[in-house]
């Protein structure tokens, strides 16, 4: 029985990298753009071709392969996002969510994807004013808007057999994204306790020259406490990383938004092979992040992933590759854990800190598991990674199937999710930034004009504080004394086993 996971897209930034996420998922399970299967009988089906080659043409004999060889439903698990209409089309579970109209009315009615969602599931605030950047009008609107969206999320859950989750796309630096994606957050975690949620979460560009939101350390601090109490895993896309890499791998002078959309997409899509392409391990949501993720707040998670390969929207034809040519096994997990492929700008360099946990999916179609061993085996005794001292010091491999509707230059390709210790250099960096603009109690007119500021500010020295604990707390992981951090000598046994005020039980982990 498929775990279903829903699909919150929320703001600008959030419906943006969801609608490339859409895209990459229906290439990859041979849906076309109006969501009938390729192959199905359908014309409109075939007109499409969702299997495209190198060339941008219908690879039909992928598509046929698929459909007379995989008889078993469990080989292509379409259901876990998405699901049937009355007349066999795919509707992806998912909720566009936005204060103002322009990126969700794009997707639903300009783009070639525009058939594929559920015109139920589209909210836009009825003044469509937007946030204005600021976290708390973004908030506030979702408070007003809580039981229209509630009423949405609920429909989908009731439409799901075995719901395992939530997945939650937005950006921390903006007003929609991260005001109303805090609310949204904390909701979820009141009305479905026992489910999981995760989240892809964009941190800002920390290059102040490059940044267009002036109190983006006022919103990403807020963002990232109910980052902190009330999600299950956070998967860091940091801007500044995904920038470099664009520039540095894939060689693309000022890369644009659609590009940069198009690799979260690519790492999104990625994180998800297992579930969608089963094999004995790691096939549900819990099972890939319960090894992942220790300790109740140590949960923020970065990525990496190898050979990269940016489609062009247009043509479907490769628009940027990497200069990788050649791929083994081996040569995929040792560039995973270089630090110019890893997409978040902190150092994970051997002596910089330590890996807490790393998993790596490994896509190929014809992979022996002696390699896995063999490539296991030449990273310990080279000794390429530092691990927590008071933890298991190994490196999980999940294998996947490649998707039989896209055909790749790359025979084997690698996907990370790590947890490191580094992550707290990321929060440093915005606890400073945040630190230089609160000390001059700038540019906070606008968020005392919000209810929850009109009184006091303590909500930003609250916020502050907890996210000062996130980064001790990441620091204390590199010492071995780290199972008795935050226990008082007088705490009893039992008090010390309880995660901190406010954190989810790790029970959910």
């Amino acid at each position: 029985m498929p775990r279903e996971i829903i699909t919150l897209q929320v703001g600008q930034c959030g419906n943006q990298i969801g609608g490339e996420f859409w895209k990459q998922l229906c290439l990859e399970h041979g849906i076309s753009p109006n969501g009938t299967l390729v192959g199905s009988g359908s014309k409109q089906g075939l007109a499409t071709g969702a299997g495209i080659g190198k060339t941008g043409t219908p690879n039909n004999n992928n598509v046929n392969n698929n459909v007379n060889n995989n008889n078993n439903p469990t080989d292509d698990r379409k259901d876990v996002f998405f699901y049937q209409s009355d007349d066999e089309q795919y509707i992806p579970r998912a909720l566009l969510i936005d204060l103002e109209p322009r990126v969700v009315n794009k997707i639903s009615r300009n783009s070639a994807y525009r058939d594929l969602f559920n015109p139920e599931n589209l909210f836009i605030a009825a003044d469509g004013g937007g946030a204005g950047n600021n976290w708390a009008s973004g908030f506030r609107q979702g408070e007003e808007h809580h039981e229209q969206v509630l009423d949405m999320i609920d429909r989908e859950s009731d439409n799901s057999d075995s719901l395992e989750g939530f997945v939650v796309c937005h950006s921390i630096a903006g007003g929609t994204g991260s005001g109303m994606g805090s609310y949204l957050l904390e909701r979820l975690n009141d009305h479905f306790p026992k489910k999981l949620v995760q989240t892809y979460s964009v941190f800002p560009n920390w290059d102040q020259s490059q940044s267009d939101v002036v109190v983006q350390p006022y919103n990403s601090v807020l963002t990232l406490k109910r980052l902190t109490l009330n999600a299950d895993a956070v998967v860091v896309l940091d801007n500044t990383a995904l920038n470099r890499i664009a520039e540095e791998r894939l060689r693309i002078q000022n890369p644009t938004v659609d590009q940069l959309n198009s690799l979260v997409a690519t790492i999104m899509a990625a994180s998800t092979t297992t579930l969608r392409y089963p094999g004995y391990m790691n096939n549900d949501l819990i099972g890939l992040l319960a090894s992942l993720i220790p300790t109740p707040r140590c949960h923020f998670l970065m990525t990496g992933y190898t050979p990269l390969i940016l489609p062009d929207n247009e043509t479907n034809n490769f628009s940027a590759t990497s200069q990788v040519r050649k791929t083994t096994v081996l040569d995929v997990m040792r560039r995973l854990l270089q630090p110019k492929n890893i997409m978040v700008s902190a150092n994970t360099r051997a002596g910089s800190g330590c890996y807490i946990s790393i998993l790596n999916i490994i896509q190929g179609n014809d992979i022996d598991p002696a390699q896995i061993h063999k490539a296991l085996q030449r990273i310990r005794e080279r000794q390429l990674i530092n691990f927590i001292p008071w933890g298991p010091a190994s490196i999980q491999v999940a294998l996947a199937r490649k998707s039989p509707f896209v055909e790749t230059r790359n025979k084997v390709s690698g996907f990370m999710l790590a947890n490191h210790t580094s992550m707290a250099e990321l929060f440093d960096r915005l606890l400073s930034q945040y630190d230089r603009i609160r000390k001059r109690n700038a540019f906070l007119d606008n968020y005392r004009k919000e209810p929850m500021f009109q009184e006091n500010l303590d909500e930003f020295d609250d916020a502050r504080e907890t996210v000062q604990s996130l980064v001790d707390e990441y620091r204390a992981c590199e010492r071995p004394d780290y199972v008795d951090f935050g226990v008082t000598p007088s705490s009893s046994s039992s008090s010390s086993t309880n995660p901190p005020d406010g954190t989810k039980s790790a029970g959910r982990q």
